[in-house]
């Protein structure tokens, strides 16, 4: 394969990704005008659930925002029932945020409809090209992780 003929492959999966990754975003925003929470809020809502109860400052490494930033998201979300900054146990100078039951159910809702959508688009594939699909996706995924 010659060095133009690669990079634009390359680039032509770039592209596809960007536009796939743009379309599941506004799909993802048009689910979530149906629930009392933001596009920020959902994105931290799944780290916790995904990672645990986590300090201000871990949240904000895996949401990329300021710890101020963080702090007014996790106000916000506390007031609105879906997370309680809770003392770690093992060193009390150490807070957690923790995800309410009301965050978990709407996290789990939205993952349902996200994937009931996806569902839904890819019925048209074979068992086999949807299988294909996920082992590729998640090779990329990891060769991303590792770099």
């Amino acid at each position: 394969m010659t060095h133009s003929h690669q990079a634009s492959m390359v680039a032509d999966v770039e592209k596809e990704l960007r536009y796939i990754s743009g379309i599941i975003k506004q799909k993802g925003r048009e689910i979530l005008d149906n629930y009392p929470i933001t596009a920020p809020q959902f994105v931290a809502l799944q780290w916790l659930v995904d990672k645990g109860d986590l300090t201000i400052g871990e949240l904000s490494n895996h949401i990329h925002l300021a710890c101020s930033t963080t702090t007014d998201l996790v106000d916000r979300m506390e007031k609105n029932v879906l997370v309680e900054r809770v003392r770690d146990p093992k060193d009390r100078r150490v807070v957690r945020i923790h995800v309410q039951e009301k965050g978990k159910n709407i996290i789990q809702e939205v993952i349902e409809k996200r994937q009931e959508y996806l569902k839904n688009v890819l019925t048209e594939f074979s068992e086999n090209e949807v299988e294909t699909l996920n082992k590729l996706l998640a090779l990329l995924h990891q060769e991303m992780l590792d770099r």
